[in-house]
């Protein structure tokens, strides 16, 4: 009897721990490892504080905030992008709102298809700071047009951008931090790094791309264990990507970006960005749900993932074609594009 009632416990204690998760996973906006380290690991603060971090596409979205967040936390910057008065405009906001002095930030206007310019850049960075900490790899652009109307040189320009670009910088980097023995070397990817998204065919094949190269190279990196190689793969993001966006042409503008209001916070985004890597994750997916479960089906179930992409795909290209508003199609009744 004794022996039943024991069983009872052990099975209901059971069911009230997978409801809990449950209950947790349907507001989860980050994948449980990482949040598992906002709760109990390491804070941002006590990891990041004092460190030399160079950030890439620095001028606008989850660049910018980055560069907030990090001063906030008394971290020393690079701050780099083409626009070198929006970078000194974000120099300014920083040295406004923290504790930090004008030497603490570099402003480093970087463009990622000059390649040749890389190793110089790299040096301008390393004598005025001495050390590079971490490295973020945040520059880039989408992409929104399909693939029977866009021009291959799209696809070229966002191969060049999103991989070369950040394949550069990092391979002027990496040997610094070899030879010192440690450092961070974080990526801006995509869940489009691992999934199939529709009108993004050349921004999905250049973070798959992204993904694989930096899964690669941890693996090369074994035996320097000081050396965190991380990507970051969030879903929709409050940021000025989608207003810069490759379209069907290369020179031709996004029409409008539509309503981002359903979107995941760009503080938001950065905070989990920061806990993952002071805590050393090596691939962190932030994304609200539904696009949370969609990360871990096309992980573990492909075949269910791949059932419900393709509704939810279907639905999207057809309001792309009616000129509706894409992006928030699948959170309300869509609007027709205004002009």
């Amino acid at each position: 009897m004794l022996d039943i009632c024991w069983l009872c416990v052990i099975l209901v204690g059971s069911a009230v721990y997978l409801l809990t998760q449950f209950i947790r996973f349907i507001f989860a906006d980050a994948d449980l490892t990482l949040l598992w380290a906002a709760r109990f690991g390491n804070s941002p603060e006590s990891k990041l504080r004092g460190k030399v971090v160079w950030i890439t596409g620095a001028s606008s979205g989850i660049g910018e905030e980055l560069s907030y967040q990090l001063a906030a936390l008394g971290a020393r910057l690079v701050l780099s992008a083409r626009r070198e008065n929006e970078l000194e405009r974000v120099k300014r906001t920083c040295l406004g709102r923290f504790s930090l002095k004008d030497e603490d930030i570099l402003v480093l206007p970087l463009d990622l298809l000059d390649r040749g310019s890389h190793q110089e850049k790299t040096a301008a960075a390393l004598k005025h700071f001495g050390d590079i900490d971490v490295l973020i790899n945040n520059g880039g652009r989408t992409q929104r047009s399909l693939c029977t109307e866009a021009d291959v040189d799209v696809y070229q320009a966002l191969m060049e951008l999103n991989y070369l670009g950040t394949v550069s910088i990092t391979k002027q980097v990496l040997p610094h931090m070899i030879r010192r023995g440690s450092g961070i070397i974080a990526t801006i990817s995509s869940v489009s790094g691992f999934v199939g998204v529709p009108l993004a065919t050349g921004y999905a094949a250049s973070k798959h791309a992204v993904q694989g190269f930096f899964n690669s190279l941890r693996t090369e990196l074994t035996d320097y264990p000081n050396i965190t190689i991380s990507t970051i793969c969030p879903g929709p993001v409050i940021s000025s990507i989608v207003q810069n966006a490759f379209t069907e042409e290369l020179s031709k503008p996004v029409a409008t970006a539509g309503d981002q209001t359903h979107k995941m916070s760009t503080e938001r985004c950065v905070q989990l960005t920061l806990v993952g890597l002071a805590n050393h994750v090596k691939e962190m997916w932030i994304a609200e749900q539904p696009f949370l479960l969609f990360c871990y089906l096309w992980q573990y179930s492909p075949t269910l993932a791949w059932y419900l992409t393709n509704i939810l795909g279907k639905k999207r290209v057809q309001n792309f074609k009616a000129g509706l508003d894409a992006d928030s199609a699948y959170f309300s009744k869509p609007k027709v594009k205004t002009t």
